[in-house]
């Protein structure tokens, strides 16, 4: 017999809020970090692309992440455990400290063994893979021109050298830990150490739709009793020094292009769409259990998970087809998987990338499953594209959007491509039901169904 499951905590971090309550606040105000991409990344390449949405400063103190974990930690794992350290203690649990071990901690309520970690990402480690091979790549040579410039050139000469070694940055070392630093499983394995976790810990590596496949297959596991309790979401961070990330994208025309005002650059869902903002990364953790397990602890409980289903389009690695067969496949999958009819879901937080694409085949997918009745948003409109971390951000969102009865606007939407009944201000709803999707490069697409809980 399958068991009812809910969510009971929730941390995050992004580029326009960190923790829960003040991402949502900002999110109801329609707030936006948009700037100029950082200036060093165009001594090495031109960009298409000239914005992007980075992450503020962290202070990580009071999360517990001690300087050895910063040391040896890629910034990707280290979002994830100060996401789940806020997810834990908003869930209401307590944490000690583990015997023997100053950088860890137990939760005395729990039984480790019956709670799993499931986290997603899309690149994973992929920051201190770039750092790492930078200095390998550069170090001999930096050296080496170094040392020919200040020795035997001429001073016109030696300026312009001086100009190459200072374009081969790197770090002063080669990482004796990046190996662990890059794994894409870094992030999950991280969270599973530092609060001592020792049922299952698995990552999911399946690009924009990790956070969703991650807390689909945790919802899952709780639901089917393999565990009690489960920290599932998403985690990304993807600034490395030379924009190598960045230019990725940009090479493939997925990116915002120029605009006049930087705020509107951003455009989800409207016929002047350009691309996607760009996010430096961020995390959201969520706490899953079971219904009476929760209750027993006199838990809080933001939502219910009722549904999940995921497909594939078998078509393309980075477009997907103009039909989208396997997108509706997907949501009346999780539909069924609910037990809830279109006609049920109130609300749709969507994949909403602001690419040509992908925006309209979802628009045209939506229309056919839920018609033009459903609220419709996307929370890229407002923090840019978090790549791995983003179905996880956008669960949260669906979960609050619930709980308070309200959601976000979608922001900068002027022309529909179709006329859908998008988000246009904040305001009451009696929303019961809401589902929240995610598509990848690849061809991957998945679902989240949530039920308000009562």
């Amino acid at each position: 017999m399958s068991r009812r499951v809910v969510i009971t905590g929730a941390g995050v971090i992004s580029s326009i809020g960190v923790g829960a309550d003040e991402f949502w606040r900002h999110c109801l105000e329609a707030r936006s970090t948009v700037a100029q991409i950082p200036p060093q990344w165009k001594n090495y390449a031109s960009f298409r692309s000239q914005l992007w949405s980075p992450l503020p400063d962290l202070d990580t103190g009071p999360f517990a992440i001690t300087r050895a974990d910063r040391l040896q930690l890629d910034p990707m794992a280290v979002l994830a455990v100060r996401a789940a350290r806020e997810a834990l203690e908003r869930a209401g649990f307590a944490l000690a400290e583990a015997p023997g071990n100053a950088r860890a901690f137990i939760l005395p309520e729990v039984d480790a063994t019956r709670t799993g970690v499931y986290l997603g990402n899309g690149i994973g480690g992929m920051s201190s893979f770039l750092h790492n091979h930078a200095h390998q790549l550069f170090q001999r040579a930096r050296a080496t021109l170094k040392a020919y410039a200040e020795e035997s050139t001429p001073a016109a000469d030696r300026e312009m050298l001086d100009g190459v070694v200072a374009l081969m940055a790197h770090g002063p070392r080669f990482h004796p830990f990046v190996a662990s630093m890059y794994m894409p499983n870094a992030g999950s394995a991280a969270v599973g150490i530092k609060f001592s976790i020792t049922g299952p810990n698995v990552n999911y590596c399946v690009a924009c739709a990790a956070g969703t496949v991650a807390i689909g297959h945790a919802y899952r596991a709780v639901r089917e009793g393999q565990v009690d309790v489960a920290l599932t979401g998403g985690c990304e961070y993807l600034y490395d020094e030379h924009g190598h990330n960045f230019r990725a994208f940009d090479v493939a025309s997925t990116l915002v292009g120029d605009c006049e005002d930087p705020e509107t650059a951003n455009r989800p869902f409207d016929t002047k769409r350009s691309g996607f903002l760009f996010s430096q990364g961020g995390a959201a953790v969520l706490v899953l259990e079971e219904l009476e397990h929760a209750r027993r602890r006199g838990a809080p409980i933001l939502a219910e998970i009722v549904g999940y289903a995921e497909t594939f389009d078998a078509y393309s690695m980075m477009s997907m087809p103009a039909g989208g067969e396997q997108v509706e496949r997907m949501m009346r999958l999780a539909l069924a998987d609910a037990g809830v009819g279109a006609e049920e879901v109130d609300y749709l937080n969507a994949h909403g990338t602001g690419t040509e694409i992908n925006d309209r085949v979802e628009a045209e997918t939506i229309d056919r499953v839920f018609g033009r009745r459903v609220l419709v948003n996307t929370t890229k409109s407002l923090l840019g594209h978090t790549i791995g971390a983003s179905g996880a951000i956008e669960a949260l969102v669906t979960a609050l959007s619930l709980q308070h009865g309200t959601t976000h606007v979608c922001k900068n939407l002027e022309n529909p491509v179709r006329e859908l009944n998008f988000v246009r201000k904040v305001e009451a709803h009696d929303l019961r039901v809401g589902l929240t999707q995610s598509f990848a490069f690849g061809g991957h697409n998945a679902a989240l169904v949530l039920r308000r809980y009562s």
